[in-house]
């Protein structure tokens, strides 16, 4: 007896590039799909961002099986913008990479906010990227601290929470005050450069979280 096939969740892929046709339509849906979701969220319709493609629902679901392979195939696209921004930021010899590559993730956080929950750790989309991301991060504020633009006791999830503060605000904020996170970047920076002397030239009390509570939080 043959056993019935299930459609798979993943984007249908194929070791052969695809049609000039078939490739325009699905950045056509990528496109849409992050238009739709940035004005609706991603309880949004799947007919929705056909429609905003100018594509049937049967042409969308013939290279996204799923709505979740479409979500995954955005955050996969973000993920590996964030690891290319990362790579770009470490040619910075000056200790502002990190800086550099923290405002890249906050404009990114602004236009693709509906995506954030996935993106840190919800998706199995292009996890390569998504560590490479992590550990070049870690090797930027290390530079940064050593070119003396970052105190020395911040540490690698410190930056982590950084980018859950910057999603918040990015979700709360974006229908009314898009840029606002900006200024709460600029606020965390200037508390995180070195004090050598005054009344602020104090360690930091509170101890930072560890690697597997911020791994705990993400999922």
């Amino acid at each position: 007896m043959a056993t019935q096939k299930t459609p798979s969740d993943k984007p249908l892929r194929s070791d052969k590039p695809l049609r000039r046709d078939a490739a325009e339509n699905r950045r056509r849906i990528l496109d849409a799909a992050a238009q739709v979701f940035f004005a609706s969220g991603l309880d949004a319709a799947v007919e929705e961002v056909a429609r905003v493609a100018g594509v049937g629902v049967g042409t969308l679901y013939r290279r996204f099986p799923s709505k979740q392979a479409l979500i995954d195939e955005l955050v996969g696209e973000m993920r590996l913008v964030l690891a290319a921004a990362a790579r770009e930021a470490t040619g910075r010899e000056d200790g502002s990479g990190l800086e550099a590559l923290v405002l890249e993730t906050g404009k990114l956080h602004s236009v693709q906010w509906a995506c954030l929950p996935q993106l840190w750790d919800h998706s199995n989309a292009e996890p390569d990227a998504l560590e490479e991301f992590r550990t070049r991060t870690a090797e930027l504020l290390a530079s940064a601290q050593q070119c003396g633009r970052i105190r020395s006791d911040v540490t690698p999830t410190d930056i982590s929470m950084l980018f859950w503060a910057l999603r918040g605000i990015s979700e709360t904020s974006h229908s009314v005050a898009p840029e606002a996170w900006r200024r709460h970047l600029e606020i965390v920076f200037a508390g995180m450069r070195p004090v050598v002397e005054g009344p602020f030239a104090t360690p930091l009390q509170v101890k930072a979280l560890s690697a597997s509570q911020v791994r705990k939080i993400n999922r």
